[in-house]
């Protein structure tokens, strides 16, 4: 199944000591990025968050984001930054002496002062693993859901694209033989004319031949836009994993074989139909940039 490379999952997982939550974001890029926005007590398990989303997103600028709220008591314990308290606490005195004013007293007056007081958990997170492990799991459950949902409607779209291009290649199939006999006629001509002038060129008569038998015959670029267009429908209808850079390919295929078609076809029927196979080529390509 097609699989945008866009989607949102979001989850909540939670216990009696923690709850946790994840969010997951997603849009285009040529690559995998994963970049996480969480506490650095979850840095640890880091490696592992990444090898459990690369199961489920092989292209895309993800943003993960977690959150969690330790509910166990005495969670948090309050540091005291001894050193920085008596650096404070000597410039005061500077100051004092400095200005001539009473020195400071009051402990309140240094526990106001910036990075004095820090708090720091005072519990192992380890329990919590298991628990942000899920809330993961599910968000990438929703994530992955509405990539897929998004992956068939793009399907859908590129099948209709690829009907359109399948019916102006028939048409431009049908005219063909039409064009071989009026180009036919026109070397007839050239060749009558030739052999009834006093001064025959036999340059030009090599030229028109040459032209013949390498530009009219359109036979071969038709085939293999065929061929093409069949392995297209085959691989959005039974992928299994990610075809974007696959189909990106094949859909340069289809354009060289277009524009040859479109420099061969001397026909204003071919060459409109061309213009508008070219027009369906660029949207399919443009579609092609949304899928993983």
């Amino acid at each position: 199944m097609l699989k945008s490379m866009t989607g949102f999952g979001a989850a909540i997982a939670e216990t009696e000591d923690y709850k946790v939550s994840v969010e997951v974001k997603a849009v285009n890029q040529r690559f995998l990025e994963l970049n996480f926005h969480m506490g650095r007590q979850l840095g640890q398990w880091e490696d592992e968050l990444r090898k459990g989303i690369k199961k489920v997103a092989a292209r895309g600028k993800l943003d993960v984001f977690i959150n969690f709220d330790d509910k166990r008591e005495n969670k948090a314990d309050i540091r005291v930054d001894k050193g920085l308290v008596l650096a404070y606490q000597r410039a005061l005195n500077e100051m004092s002496d400095l200005l001539h004013v009473a020195r400071p007293d009051d402990v309140q007056t240094f526990a106001s002062f910036p990075e004095v007081l820090k708090v720091e958990s005072a519990g192992d997170v380890e329990p919590m693993k298991p628990v942000l492990l899920q809330a993961l799991q599910e968000a990438l459950a929703g994530f992955d859901s509405m990539r897929m949902t998004e992956g068939e409607a793009i399907r859908e779209d590129f099948l209709a694209r690829l009907a359109k291009l399948e019916s102006m290649r028939e048409k431009i199939q049908e005219i063909a033989p039409g064009i071989v006999a009026s180009y036919r006629e026109h070397l007839r001509q050239t060749i009558a004319e030739a052999l009834d002038s006093q001064t025959f060129d036999e340059t030009r008569l090599i030229q028109e031949t040459a032209i013949y038998a390498d530009k009219v015959d359109i036979t071969e670029e038709l085939v293999r836009l065929g061929s093409h267009f069949s392995q297209f429908r085959q691989i959005v209808g039974t992928a299994a994993e990610p075809v974007g850079r696959k189909l990106d390919f094949l859909i340069q295929e289809i354009n060289r074989e277009t524009n040859t078609i479109g420099s061969k076809a001397n026909s204003t029927e071919a060459a409109q139909l061309v213009v508008d196979m070219k027009s369906e080529i660029e949207k399919l390509r443009e579609q092609v940039q949304n899928i993983e």
